[in-house]
């Protein structure tokens, strides 16, 4: 997985690279090769592509002057304009050899007093606008001269919105019949200028991306909000960065992939049965909420999951077991359809053979379910045991004294059982090592007693906080999902989409992570693999929609299959 570093510890890793070899000049060249790259997939079908590149001083602009030089070689009918928020010399190879190579040179001081017009005029004419005036280092607000560029180049963007028929297209490859778009895509040279790269603020003079092209790493204010808005697509290009970096290596948090993913899926040969892929006990639903246990049950199934058995208040079981055939039941006592304490002895009986247990959704707030749930998570004397992280129990360790005494297998926990724990006050404590717990922002800040807005302003530093201070996995929902251990390891998902806004898709979630822990995959694996097979179901749902308003629970619900299908297919 792509690490997310700091823009200092950027700094360190580049600074290390720099003096084992591998120099800031190779690394500007890499750099600039892979904006190029890109930049031409997007106007290799236009017979004459026009593109300008915004430079600024430093070397974001070096990086955009290296595309320059790269496009004007690979594309001799192209028209590609630079310009420079400030003058560079003869003696900036750069420089000189992206005009050698015959990219059009303009330059802020002498286009300011016409009113930026030949700015203007290289931006409302492009097919594509590389933004290289400011990278990581950037300190907001803007102000000056780069302010009046910004303001400029917004200016033409309007102007040929305005002025251009508005077309739709599927990709940026199928461009419109008087060989161009409507508006030029533009590509942000490892951040969009105006955007903070460690805390996602975001200047008003933005130039909004449609594609990022970060290098190394990903930075932490490209996956935080509001700057999250303005990278568009994501990509994280490879500088050549040698092989073993302590200042990289040691960085605890990572950006998913799929390859990730793809690794962390069991095999599944052909001689399998449904006990090879596990045993999931779902404990879910109440009378208001009779779909949770539905959509949890299902999603375990989808992912592959060979034995899902419902745990439900017996009232509900007659309508769920129409809804999934596939299930096996076991009928709760209740109270006027919520679980009462008495479960627990009807529960622990059962769970000798689970190999993961989700708790939560759907089972409402009511006190006879918050005794029930306190009741369950409390270890009895006699059945106590040392379970490190991982659950792997030592030899030594006693058997329980009756089947109704079993410990309780791997956990997670979602929903109304996040809000029954937030009501115990030492709740941390009865957690068995390893579960799992899967909040949004909501109810994270009341498990942690903070406001929800301090929550999304902190998403990764809490997160791991968190997770130290409970000991056990946390997985904060939401744009960029985070997943953090009691470690400090800390994972981003690449996904952000209202199509995941929609209640039950939590529940489909909490599914869809224990179907891939009952499954035997780690408490960690089992969440970071669930949480992007998640989040890419929701892309795809919307895709399918064509809309991501339409989604559904159910949607997502549908897309899994296909999620997994591209995970499993990435294995080689």
């Amino acid at each position: 997985m792509p690490k997310i570093v700091t823009v200092e510890q950027m700094r360190a890793i580049e600074k290390a690279a720099d003096a084992q070899g591998h120099s800031y000049t190779d690394m500007m060249e890499m750099a600039g090769h892979a904006v190029a790259e890109r930049v031409y997939e997007l106007v290799m079908a236009l017979e004459e592509p026009r593109i300008a590149i915004l430079v600024g001083p430093g070397n974001n602009g070096g990086d955009g002057l290296v595309a320059g030089r790269v496009l004007a070689e690979e594309l001799p009918n192209a028209h590609i304009g630079a310009f420079l928020l400030a003058a560079r010399g003869e003696d900036d190879q750069n420089f000189v050899r992206a005009r050698d190579a015959g990219v059009f040179i303009a330059e802020a001081e002498s286009d300011s007093g016409q009113g930026y017009r030949v700015l203007q005029n290289l931006v409302a004419n492009a097919d594509v606008v590389i933004d290289a005036l400011f990278g990581t280092s950037l300190r907001l607000p803007i102000k000056g001269d780069a302010a009046k560029v910004l303001q400029a180049a917004h200016k033409a963007l309007t102007l040929r919105k305005n002025d251009r028929p508005q077309r739709s297209y599927a990709t940026p490859a199928d461009p419109a019949e008087d060989g161009g778009w409507p508006s030029p895509v533009i590509v942000a040279v490892d951040a969009p200028s105006g955007l903070d790269c460690d805390t996602g603020e975001l200047d008003a003079h933005t130039l909004v991306a449609d594609e990022t092209i970060t290098f190394a790493a990903a930075k932490p204010g490209l996956l935080a909000f509001p700057g999250a808005a303005a990278v568009g697509t994501l990509h994280v290009a490879n500088i050549g960065l040698p092989a073993r970096l302590p200042e990289l290596d040691e960085v605890q948090a990572a950006l998913v992939d799929v390859a990730w993913v793809a690794a962390c899926l069991p095999e599944r040969g052909a001689n399998s049965h449904k006990g090879t892929f596990g045993k999931l006990m779902v404990t879910a639903g109440s009378l208001n909420y009779i779909g949770a246990a539905y959509l949890v049950a299902s999603a375990a199934y989808r992912i592959g999951t060979g034995l899902v058995t419902v745990a439900a208040p017996q009232i509900l079981v007659p309508t769920l077991a129409g809804m999934i055939p596939e299930a096996t039941w076991l009928l709760l006592p209740h109270d006027m359809g919520v679980i009462n304490e008495a479960a627990v002895k009807v529960l622990r009986k059962e769970l000798g053979g689970a190999s993961a247990m989700v708790l939560g959704p759907g089972l409402g707030h009511e006190d006879v379910t918050a005794d029930f749930l306190r009741a369950l998570l409390t270890p009895r004397e006699d059945v106590r045991r040392a379970r490190p992280f991982g659950f792997v129990v030592p030899d030594d360790a006693p058997e329980a004294s009756t089947e109704d005494d079993a410990p309780l297998p791997p956990l997670v926990i979602d929903a109304d059982g996040l809000n029954l724990l937030a009501g115990m006050d030492d709740w941390s404590s009865l957690l068995p090592p390893g579960t799992i717990l899967t909040p949004h922002p909501g109810e994270f800040g009341r498990l942690a007693g903070l406001e929800t807005a301090e929550v999304q302003a902190n998403r990764l530093a809490l997160a791991r906080e968190k997770a130290a201070e409970w000991n056990c996995i946390v997985v904060l929902k939401g744009a960029h999902t985070v997943i953090a251990t009691p470690e400090g390891w800390v994972a981003v998902q690449p996904f952000a989409t209202a199509a995941l806004a929609k209640a039950g898709t939590g529940d489909v979630l909490s599914g869809t992570i224990a179907g891939l822990l009952a499954q035997g995959l780690a408490p960690y694996d089992a969440a970071v693999a669930g949480t992007w097979l998640h989040g890419l179901a929701g892309v795809r749902a919307g895709e399918a929609l064509g809309t991501t308003a339409s989604v559904t629970a159910s949607d997502v619900l549908e897309a899994l299959p296909e999620a997994y299908a591209i995970a499993e297919a990435a294995k080689g």
